[in-house]
């Protein structure tokens, strides 16, 4: 059976090494395969599902989380509601249902490190339990950093959990405010700030989103999609500044076995 990622390009991915040492680890190397597939622009999509007849299962990257929606047969209504699709299930049939874990996996994720920061401890003054943390979730604002199809999940992840959300773009447009609107007083209203961009990534591990870092506190929780390098600027300026931190290498985790399990393997 064939399983892979597609996005373009396609540089440091988590997922192909991940599937590949599970499937050894379950004794399935011989009859599992996950492949990269760069794939610059979408209606490859077809001759790829030609070309690997027992392809199963599909994760899908950047940029194509939006732009695969019009390609698939049918979309689950979380999906619908976040605009992005980063998982495919593949019938026999051939038919495809698009899902979002990227949700999933950062909505647990999430609500773990919050556990593990003493989050509510540290910004309201109250022990963190799993009540405490509900409430207090529902009486707190989030900065999300970007507006790609990552931001999406994360609106969804943090709206559901009761987070009021706002969104930070360079560019200015409806719902959004932009880096150079993002005054210390209102850093200091939004005690979770999320980084859905790719700055700071490796190879180009030297960039930061242009946020006024001195404004953070013990009070936030800052939480970086990023995961390579395990500590982006963006998290060491927060940590740097008092605030709690948290990179995306086990949302990762939590995403791609949800997507094993839609794949129904």
């Amino acid at each position: 059976m064939t399983y892979g990622l597609i996005g373009y390009p396609i540089t440091h991915s988590f997922s192909k090494p991940y599937f590949t040492d599970k499937f050894a680890a379950m004794g399935l190397a011989d009859t599992h395969q996950y492949y990269d597939f760069p794939m610059e622009h979408f209606r490859g999509f077809d001759e790829l599902k030609a070309k690997y007849p027992d392809l199963k299962g599909l994760n899908v990257t950047i940029p194509h989380k939006q732009n695969v929606l019009p390609f698939l047969d049918r979309i689950d209504p979380a999906a619908a509601r976040i605009g992005a699709v980063n998982c495919i299930r593949i019938e026999a049939d051939g038919s495809t249902t698009g899902y979002n874990t990227d949700y999933m996996g950062f909505q647990t994720d999430l609500l773990d490190h919050l556990r593990e920061a003493n989050w509510t401890q540290q910004a309201f003054g109250l022990p963190t339990n799993d009540d405490l943390l509900e409430i207090f979730l529902e009486e707190t604002s989030a900065l999300v950093l970007g507006t790609g199809g990552a931001s999406l999940a994360v609106h969804e992840a943090l709206r559901e959990l009761g987070v009021t959300t706002l969104a930070v773009s360079r560019t200015a447009g409806e719902d959004r405010v932009t880096y150079s609107d993002l005054s210390p007083s209102l850093i200091a209203d939004h005690h979770l700030v999320i980084n859905t961009t790719p700055l700071g990534m490796a190879p180009k591990d030297t960039t930061f989103p242009d946020i006024p870092y001195a404004a953070l506190s013990p009070a936030h929780f800052c939480y970086d999609l990023v995961y390579n390098p395990a500590t982006t600027l963006f998290l060491s300026k927060s940590a740097a500044a008092g605030a709690s931190t948290g990179n995306g290498i086990r949302m990762l985790h939590h995403q791609a076995e949800a997507g094993w399990k839609l794949w129904g393997a």
